[in-house]
């Protein structure tokens, strides 16, 4: 098998065409009525940016792509195919005018065999011997498929994961599984099954030759087959590996299976990785892993980031994956649809279990189409991900109560298919178990089950977390809490946190979300409506749940809703609209406080964090004991103000807040510095924060500071200061600020990012936005790298960027705030 990723050489074009001629019309017809095309790099979706603008929902509809591929196959009377490893949401694949294939579902990978239409297609001698691909990609609305438009998510249109152009013998592999089972003994028997890809029914001889492999590349067993070709899935071998090492989140070991087909029309071969390891969820009771408990500390993944929304690079999600297992998680769910398989190589890496799931979400149940589209992303999920020893539930639906889509909702009827996929899960891979999460009704149905519990957010208070989950625990057989955080805004702090301790009455033990708690407006008092949505109040809940699980000894885990801020169409009223802002990260990857919370808590490698490095300004009253709190994982701390220090305390997960690392004193106004400094296995860490401490008062917010600051990497940064009729810096002014620009610049915007969105409240009375001042800059990371909106990649893109802005220009920024007048800024020469 020869395999080629197609990355360059591809047009875009957004909307729709009369027909596939359109897309070609001009190489033969140049007019004035043909449609432009934009050169793109794969992944790609035309919905990188508009799902963050403020000012308009995204587009849904028709985009087309396009390119002319040279190349020569291999082997002879071989097969030419494209690999698509994922695309939104509809695809309908076309060599030159013929259609050649099509697939429902934006997911799923999928093949389509273009042999014949190619050769036929390089005959054409305008295209020189090239191969014309035209493939258009649709995420028109549509009630009757999966995942629901009334998803917490964008359905995101375009080749948003890698195509591969692949070549392959007559009769190759479609498909090889792994299976290895572990014996009592302490062997372990690989099962080896294959299905053959032979679309021509070619006959001959097979000689299949079966390689296991260790992680060091060293032969542990080997067996050669010999075969006539055969229809489905076959057992090829059966190998025994004797005192197998086993996976584990500590000790990810991963053997490798090579199986190599050789026929008369040439050789191919399957590579593939498996793990060893046994998980058993106990029926009330703890998840055991290798017949050991571990407690599944774990987070959400959307594929969805800064600019480039579902079309992230391999670059990049591996540095998240990397980031998710550096913060000391173990598991992850992958919400809420079959994710990228390189998703999955790099949990199989790391260690991170996986709960993986089809995206029926919400909605209700449709018809005949919406039921076999169902049942179609299940069995590609288990075929495709099966070998993964990463995965132990397979994921049937989320939030399946949620009634919106169709004008009728029977719960009878979603039982019954819910049951269904159930049945069908376990027929198709016999040793993982089944989950969803949210929909009480089904709650007996699957293996693994989780409620709603949403304590200190949409419902209740969050020291409620313990009894609510107990609560949830007795109710089913096997318990598994997805879903818990609070919405945070980077870079907004309190001195104090809205807890709602004060106003929200203690529960009765149920702190579920229900329809409509997610809006910001109606309904009962709760945190999510009330309160400050701070990066303080998001640490402390943090603090409270992970103190709490370490004495749940019942319990089997817990996941986060989510790692990753990301973009959502049903949140408008956001600080910034239509983002979900969950996350431990921002949507580029910057990292909030909250991240140093969990790994206070989760991560082996010694860390030490004080809290508030996105606080420039401190506030309060002369003399005022204010805390200064520490996360780390060291036993012991020492904390330094200005050079003195205020004492060594003992580390204790149950001492709340901060695990007992916090110190009262008073600040001195103005500059103020802290350090602190841990010990942790004899390594010494520490980390250090400088503020000014603000005594004066402030009134009502009645101007706008802009101040501009030239980054090295060709940017500039202007930032926006609500003051008062005094000039006094208003610290706790939340309103709405639109940015705007005039002239030669470009607001890098429609990010998603508090550095990177037009439309953004205050936090702390500040808010900014880069902006290029040539209007010649990307907003964030490509392929290539190129530069973040944390900051350049490179010494090589910083220069390439400050190339760019030197050339120049005139700009003028605009800051709009209601109930203020417009503050301008100039900038460059005039």
């Amino acid at each position: 098998m020869r395999k080629e990723r197609l990355i360059d050489h591809w047009e875009h074009y957004t909307g729709s065409l009369g027909g596939v001629w359109e897309v070609w019309r001009a190489d033969k017809l140049n007019n004035h009525y043909n449609v432009p095309w934009l050169p793109v790099q794969l992944p790609h979706t035309y919905n990188g940016l508009d799902v963050m603008d403020p000012d308009r929902k995204y587009y849904q509809g028709p985009s087309w792509y396009r390119t002319r591929l040279r190349y020569d196959n291999p082997y002879v009377e071989g097969r030419t195919l494209l690999h698509f490893e994922g695309a939104g949401q509809r695809t309908s694949v076309f060599v030159y005018t013929q259609q050649v294939g099509e697939h429902l579902g934006g997911y799923d990978e999928f093949t389509v065999d273009i042999t014949e239409a190619a050769a036929a297609a390089a005959r054409i001698e305008r295209y020189s011997g090239a191969v014309p691909i035209a493939i258009q990609c649709d995420n028109s609305r549509e009630l009757e498929t999966i995942p629901s438009d009334a998803s917490d998510f964008n359905l995101y249109g375009g080749l948003y994961r890698y195509v591969n152009l692949v070549h392959v013998p007559a009769i190759s592999w479609k498909t090889v599984h792994v299976e290895p089972v572990l014996q009592q003994e302490g062997t372990c028997t690989v099962k080896v099954r294959g299905t053959l890809y032979n679309p021509l029914d070619k006959q001959g001889r097979l000689q299949i030759r079966i390689s296991i492999k260790d992680a060091e590349g060293k032969l542990v067993q080997e067996q050669t087959v010999d075969s006539a070709p055969w229809d489905g899935a076959c057992e090829l071998a059966r190998v025994e590996v004797d005192a197998p090492r086993l996976w584990s989140p500590a000790s990810p070991y991963l053997y490798r299976c090579e199986v190599i087909l050789s026929s008369e029309y040439g050789e191919t071969r399957e590579e593939t990785a498996f793990g060893v390891r046994t998980f058993e969820f106990v029926p009330n009771g703890p998840f055991l892993l290798n017949g050991e408990r571990l407690l599944l500390r774990g987070t959400h993944r959307h594929e969805d980031h800064a600019e480039v929304g579902a079309a992230m690079t391999e670059a990049m999600i591996r540095q998240e994956m990397r980031l998710i297992k550096e913060m000391g998680a173990n598991f992850i769910r992958l919400g809420h649809y079959q994710q990228s398989r390189i998703v999955l190589d790099c949990c199989d890496e790391l260690g991170l279990l996986v709960w993986e799931e089809i995206p029926w979400c919400r909605g209700g149940l449709g018809g005949d189409a919406y039921r076999r589209m169902c049942r179609d992303m299940l069995s590609a999920m288990i075929e495709q991900h099966y070998n993964h020893p990463s995965v132990i539930l397979w994921g049937l639906g989320n939030e399946n109560d949620w009634e919106c889509d169709f004008d009728h909702f029977d719960q009878q009827e979603i039982r019954a298919f819910m049951k269904e996929l159930h049945d069908m899960s376990h027929a198709l891979d016999p040793n993982r178990l089944t989950a969803i999460r949210r929909c009480e009704f089904c709650k007996d149905i699957v293996d693994v089950y989780s409620p709603s519990i949403w304590a200190g957010w949409y419902r209740g208070i969050y020291t409620d977390y313990e009894a609510s989950s107990r609560q949830a625990f007795e109710n089913v057989r096997s318990f598994f809490h997805m879903e818990w955080g609070a919405d945070n805004l980077a870079g907004r702090h309190v001195e104090k946190t809205f807890t709602g301790f004060e106003f929200i009455p203690r529960t009765e033990g149920a702190t579920d979300e229900r329809d409509g708690d997610y809006l910001l407006t109606g309904g009962e008092a709760r945190v999510s409506r009330d309160g400050d949505w701070s990066e303080t109040y998001f640490c402390e809940m943090i603090d409270w749940y992970l103190k709490a699980q370490e004495q749940m000894e019942w319990l089997t885990g817990a996941a986060q809703w989510a790692f990753k801020d990301f973009a959502t169409p049903v949140r408008p009223d956001s600080p910034i609209p239509y983002l979900n802002m969950k996350g431990i990260v921002e949507r580029d990857f910057t990292k909030k406080e909250a991240y140093y919370v969990f790994q206070s808590y989760w991560s082996e490698q010694p860390m030490i964090r004080v809290y508030g490095h996105t606080m420039p300004i401190r506030w309060g009253g002369d003399g005022e004991t204010k805390q200064i709190r520490v996360y780390s994982n060291c036993e012991e701390v020492e904390l330094f103000l200005n050079g003195v220090s205020l004492g060594a305390k003992k580390r204790d997960s149950q001492n709340f807040p901060c695990a007992g690392l916090r110190w009262d004193t008073p600040l001195v106004r103005g500059h103020n510095h802290v350090r602190a400094v841990g010990l942790k296995d004899g390594v010494v860490v520490e980390d250090s924060v400088g503020f000014l401490y603000q005594t004066e008062t402030w009134g009502a917010p009645v101007r706008l500071r802009l101040q501009a600051e030239p980054q090295a990497d060709g940017r500039v940064y202007v930032e926006a200061q609500a003051l008062d009729a005094a000039g006094v810096p208003c610290l706790d002014a939340v309103r709405f600020l639109r940015f705007g620009i005039s002239g030669d610049g470009r607001l890098l915007d429609n990010l998603g990012t508090v550095r990177g969105s037009r439309l953004i409240q205050l936090a702390n009375g500040r808010a900014g936005i880069f902006f290029d001042p040539a209007g010649a800059l990307p907003a964030s990371i490509t392929e290539s790298g190129f530069f973040s909106a944390g900051g350049p990649a490179s010494a090589t893109e910083a220069s390439r960027a400050t190339d760019a802005s030197s050339r120049g220009g005139v700009s003028v920024i605009s800051v709009k705030c209601e109930g203020l007048p417009t503050a301008f800024l100039a900038w460059g020469d005039r």
